[in-house]
């Protein structure tokens, strides 16, 4: 073996940095074991990287297992956990490819690049299968809205949103907006991308055949994003070298638009043999994880990898995290053409290496050998913890102290002054300062977007066909219950997508909690881990990837445990879609499913009493997969006018929203039952509004006899008025509605 670099940072006089990158005493024991030896500055700098929490998932893996060993084999599934991202099939030759991540930590730093790089690095993931981007979705969670750094927060993780999206001219279709005192210090930024091809142009990233050349195209590479790293880099190894980078990456959205052409055009050209992108640990991850899921080889040159930054060190470059670049492997044969397309697309390319047989990642920095590791060790052999678990010492209290305790409204003027509160509140009232700055109509597939309860796109334009997404995350409930919480999580997006009236097929996830060192949050995890795989299992509807985002915690308090679970959809034909919007006086209103007095961990608890606890509502997954059977049929045969899910401030919230879309009142009468306060507000799971044109109600009558779905009849559509009447209880006017709904997100 070549000698490694023989600088000062590799003499064994002096002290590696190893706890200051993150690195266990175990850890870095267990690497002078693998490499036989101590290892090279930048071997420490990969392994550092590579083996964080972010990158190897070592103290999630015991537990995500559960999505492989609990697939249900519904025959959708073509590339599962493991690659950039899952995908599946949707019939008539298309594949779907669909995933959302964090970008947590970032957004709170910076919150404008935090989220726009966010919405960049889970963009290329998608690209990396082969797919073309069509669509963006988002999850957020900030502090409560009246908390001193939110407006900061909010205002630049959505402009960063906005900014990205919109220059790459990719939809924005739907999401999330969450306030919560929880998030204050530690924002929640999940980004969410879908795209599609045919089953033969998806791409993997294992590099295979020896003698295939490494390509690294796109940016130059800077110093941003480098973190922990630079403090090896500048502090230990190099006092000479900058001290301060960067720890936030930068996006060019406009650049990352010609990645993405250059890309499509090389790979249905048939010339990349597998590819990356460049993300978290940057070269560190593509050359180690390309290697480690091919042949086992790799030759790698640094010091011809383009930088925009001169005195970058070998450390700082295997480990930055600079934007908007991919890494290829390509046949030589191959290259000219792959250089043509990138100078077509104005792109920077570099052959940066080789695939060799030699089961090893050999990284030389001006001939000097640098790294030289079995890229298992590095991708896929890191270490797995078994964290200690342990139920919260408080959690029986916290149950036990049940919403039933509280004050109900009880007369029609109580109630109306409840609701109004609610929908006045920055969890419910209009997110139109939000939507409004993200493109959502752009490339012309939107076929559903914010505020129904679906965003959609048509994915072809001769059939029609085309999938729907939602995400959905309910922190409250995991809070109570973890297991269930995140079952009903589940549930929310299955029906979310079912409303619009497409099939829901798949699953994907963004896993968000505290430090997994405090073995309560690895119960909360664990626990939700195992609801989701369960209820997936059950579902028919596969895990196919995701993203484990831990340490969400502001000195000692964590987040709610927040699973944000994305679910996607196929429909048919997206002309026979639902939305929420009615236009039709005389149509009729029924409540799909069964109503309880369920207020625990619900929005009426949490606005009007500032309470959380008792124990989340029941779920049934088969009354759930029910109703999504009810819906698809409503839209094959062209039955249902529009459609809403009842979930966060329950049937009264849910009635008031279709009003305020679509301007149109309506008239509702209910049962004395029903009408009691609790049962008003109740958050209880598989129930949806379906408004029913004149023409249509024989057939949905028969629709749900036949399924012996529950159903009532509760009201109409007015002829005249644009409010919501409950007959004996309230009458809201339209300005009303409109006064609460309209309520400023960010107090002036």
């Amino acid at each position: 073996m070549v000698d490694t670099v023989s600088n000062a940072a590799n003499s064994p006089a002096l002290n590696q940095p190893w706890q200051k990158l993150g690195l266990k005493e175990d850890e870095y024991q267990r690497i002078k074991d693998i490499l036989g030896r101590r290892p090279t500055s930048a071997e420490l700098a990969m392994y550092s990287v590579m083996w964080s929490e972010h990158c190897s998932y070592k103290s999630s893996k015991v537990h995500l297992k559960q999505f492989g060993e609990k697939t249900p084999d519904n025959n959708v599934l073509l590339v599962g956990i493991g690659e950039n991202a899952g995908v599946v099939d949707i019939g008539d030759g298309w594949a779907v490819t669909f995933k959302v991540e964090s970008h947590n930590h970032p957004s709170f730093i910076e919150p404008y690049q935090g989220a726009a790089t966010g919405v960049g690095g889970i963009v290329r993931d998608i690209l990396a299968m082969g797919a073309r981007p069509l669509a963006v979705m988002d999850s957020l969670r900030f502090g409560a809205a009246d908390a001193a750094d939110t407006a900061r927060v909010l205002n630049g993780a959505v402009a960063g949103i906005g900014g990205y999206g919109n220059s790459l001219g990719l939809p924005n279709i739907g999401g999330e907006t969450v306030f919560h005192e929880s998030y204050a210090g530690n924002p929640l930024v999940n980004a969410l991308c879908v795209g599609a091809m045919k089953h033969d142009q998806i791409l993997k990233s294992g590099a295979n055949e020896v003698g295939d050349l490494v390509l690294l195209y796109g940016a130059a590479t800077g110093g941003d994003g480098i973190g922990g790293v630079s403090v090896l880099a500048s502090e230990v190894f190099d006092e000479a070298a900058p001290s301060a980078r960067p720890s936030v990456q930068v996006g060019d959205p406009f650049m990352e638009k010609l990645l993405i052409e250059a890309t499509l055009e090389m790979a249905r050209a048939g010339l990349i043999e597998a590819i990356q992108d460049l993300g978290g640990a940057g070269l560190s991850c593509a050359t180690s994880e390309m290697a480690s899921n091919g042949s086992g080889g790799m030759r790698v040159q640094l010091d011809t990898v383009p930088l925009r930054d001169a005195s970058l060190s070998p450390e700082e470059i295997l480990m930055s995290e600079s934007q908007e670049r991919m890494c290829a492997i390509v046949d030589p044969v191959n290259l000219d053409q792959v250089l043509a397309i990138c100078e077509k697309w104005d792109l920077t390319a570099t052959v940066i290496g080789e695939v060799t047989d030699t089961n090893k990642l050999e990284i030389y920095w001006h001939d000097e050998l640098i790294v030289d590791v079995p890229p298992q060790t590095v991708a896929h052999e890191g270490p797995v913890y078994n964290r200690p678990m342990q139920r919260p010492a408080n959690q029986d209290e916290l149950i036990a102290d049940s919403a039933a305790k509280l004050a109900m409204p009880t007369t029609g003027a109580e109630i109306k002054a409840d609701l109004l509160k609610l929908l006045s509140h920055a969890n419910l009232a209009d997110k139109f300062g939000i939507t409004e700055q993200y493109d959502k109509y752009v490339r012309g597939d939107t076929v559903l977007s914010a505020p129904d309860d679906a965003g959609m796109v048509r994915i072809d334009r001769k059939t029609g066909k085309g999938v729907a997404l939602a995400l959905d995350g309910n922190g409250r409930f995991c809070k109570l219950d973890p297991y269930l919480g995140a079952q009903l999580n589940l549930a929310e997006a299955y029906r979310n997508v079912a409303m619009s009236g497409a099939t829901p097929i798949a699953v994907t996830n963004c896993l968000n909690f505290g430090s997994p060192e405090d073995p309560a949050v690895m119960w909360q995890f664990a626990e939700a881990v195992s609801g989701l795989a369960d209820a997936a299992l059950e579902f028919g509807t596969p895990v196919t990837g995701g993203n484990v985002s831990f340490y969400n915690q502001t000195g000692e308090i964590a987040i709610l445990p927040t699973p944000v679970i994305g679910v996607l959809g196929v429909i048919e034909e997206v002309g026979k879609r639902i939305t929420r919007v009615y236009s039709n006086p005389g149509s009729k209103v029924y409540l799909l499913g069964e109503t309880r007095a369920e207020i625990d961990g619900s929005t009426w608890a949490e606005i009007i009493h500032n309470h959380l606890g008792g124990v989340p509502p029941k779920l049934d997954i088969t009354a759930e997969k029910l109703l999504a059977r009810c819906m698809r049929n409503f839209a094959a045969y062209g039955i249902a006018e529009a459609a809403h899910d009842i979930s966060d401030g329950g049937l009264l919230t849910a009635l008031a929203e279709m009003v305020y879309d679509s301007g149109i009142g309506m008239k509702i009468e209910i049962s004395q039952e029903l009408a009691a306060g609790a049962m008003l507000f109740s958050e209880s799971a598989s129930r949806a509004i379906v408004v029913v044109p004149e023409n249509g109600i024989t057939a949905f009558n028969q629709l749900c006899e036949q399924l012996e779905q529950p159903v009532t009849l509760i009201g109409e559509i007015s002829a005249e008025g644009a409010g919501l009447e409950i007959t004996g209880l309230l009458e809201l006017s339209y300005q009303e509605l409109t006064a609460a709904f309209q309520t400023p997100l960010l107090p002036h």
